[in-house]
């Protein structure tokens, strides 16, 4: 822990906090009296020794969200990380070959999680560029040098794309789209941090940003990268778009019921008056309201983005007659009673605990559907819609797609979500092919956008 915070001072004071000997070690000392595995606490000491100043607390946040969620140094807090192995034969095999850069070496450190070489070089190009010279010279030196560094992170990325795709035969596909996900993210981690630079202690709290704004952002997040701070950011987003999307249906409801002239029941009426149509009488459409089933596949990354789709499933249910969930790995279980019971929020905490389902077995979509076949095929009828939400890997068991078009028969529609990348829906144990076939429509859900822009187009 001492060797943890210490490595997170020695980044601060390179990108620019002032930190005292004396301030380390009131925080060592202070850091004996918390919970260490509890981050609320930990992150509260170290707020309260290192940042001074309003400004110095925006710049640790931004340094401390970067340190310990972006580069993962929690990890040796609790436990290593899974992919350790493979992050450094990826980094030993791209080191070796060298461009003759001084800055790629601490490109590959920024990647490997220590991210003070990186620091080191971009403050040296500030220095660089605040010289006595002034004139043009002031500008051109941190400029070149965010350039250098922006073209050796591009270099990087390369050659770790390159080698993930040669690695197709000696790595399972689950740790290549692991290791993909994660690189992806410490390499727009260290463009954001460059492209910052030049604005070290800007507050951007003071500056207006209107919800949809945040929502762009917030949406662009893949759902598997997610910190805690933007899962509660998240679910406040949802809030605020199913509080709007149900004031919209209720316009679009009340300007139904005053539709077009009924002339059969106002000329009737008008009997009663002499024929003169005192009374009108308008054609009230019901609207007419969806009944929902959703087959969730709970492993891996798969779960961060169904229990999404389940808070906003459950969130508009009023806009559908019913909604009714089931969450499968291998074999199935219903959950709908637990939404029924419990708060939106609480009971998807409380599936992954209750639902009676082998969570670490191997994924079987074929178990599933002859499950479902079995047991639930009888609540399909022409007023349902079923969306499975799930990568599609079935670990090379059978696919049995005949059962998904037998149940696309009975429906009417089915709709597959998938959350992996698309450049990944046919590769190794994927079905896709054999279920694409098979279902109404088929939508990329990697992240928030993606999923409200289907949720408005199932209710609207």
């Amino acid at each position: 822990m001492v060797n943890l915070v210490l490595k997170f001072v020695s980044c601060s004071r390179t990108a620019g906090l002032r930190i005292s000997t004396s301030e380390v070690l009131d925080c060592l000392n202070q850091l004996e009296l918390v919970d260490l595995l509890d981050e609320k606490q930990f992150a509260s000491v170290l707020r309260a020794n290192f940042a001074k100043s309003r400004r110095e607390q925006f710049h640790f946040d931004r340094l401390y969200d970067l340190f310990f969620h972006e580069l993962r140094q929690e990890s040796s807090i609790s436990h290593a990380d899974p992919l350790s192995e493979q992050i450094q034969q990826a980094l030993s095999t791209i080191a070796a070959q060298q461009n003759g850069d001084e800055t790629y070496p601490a490109v590959l450190d920024f990647l490997n999680g220590d991210p003070l070489p990186f620091l080191e070089q971009m403050q040296q190009g500030s220095i660089a560029g605040n010289g006595q010279g002034g004139g043009m010279g002031s500008n051109l030196g941190p400029m070149i040098q965010r350039l250098e560094l922006m073209l050796q992170i591009n270099a990087a990325e390369d050659a770790l794309m390159q080698f993930i795709t040669d690695q197709r035969e000696g790595m399972q596909w689950e740790i290549r789209r692991d290791l993909k996900e994660l690189f992806d993210a410490r390499l727009a981690s260290a463009r954001r941090l460059l492209a910052r630079q030049n604005r070290p202690f800007e507050d951007d709290s003071k500056k207006p940003s209107s919800h949809q704004q945040h929502l762009d952002r917030l949406g662009e997040i893949h759902f598997a990268s997610l910190t805690k701070k933007e899962v509660a950011a998240m679910r406040e987003a949802i809030d605020q778009f199913v509080r709007k999307l149900k004031d919209t249906i209720s316009r679009r409801y009340a300007a139904k019921n005053r539709g077009a002239l009924d002339i059969k029941k106002t000329l009737r009426r008008a009997a009663a008056y002499q024929g003169i149509p005192v009374e009108l009488y308008f054609r009230k459409h019901p609207p007419r309201k969806a009944k929902i089933v959703t087959l969730c596949d709970v492993s891996g990354s798969v779960w961060s983005a169904a229990r999404f789709m389940l808070n906003m499933l459950y969130s508009l249910q009023d806009c559908f007659t019913q909604v009714r969930s089931f969450v499968f790995v291998a074999g199935l279980d219903e959950v709908t009673g637990i939404f029924k019971d419990c708060e939106v929020n609480q009971a998807i905490d409380k599936v992954l605990k209750e639902a009676n389902i082998a969570y670490n077995a191997a994924t079987d979509y074929g178990l599933t559907f002859r499950q479902f076949k079995k047991d639930y095929l009888d609540i399909l009828n022409k007023k349902t819609t079923l969306i499975i939400i799930g990568d599609g890997r079935s670990n090379y068991s059978n696919p049995e797609e005949q059962l998904l078009d037998e149940m696309r028969e009975r429906c009417r529609r089915v709709i597959w979500l998938n959350p992996e990348t698309r450049q990944f829906w046919y590769t190794g144990d994927s079905e896709m092919r054999a279920y694409q076939a098979c279902c109404s429509e088929v939508r990329p859900c990697q992240n928030l956008n993606q999923l409200l822009e289907f949720i408005q187009s199932l209710v609207l």
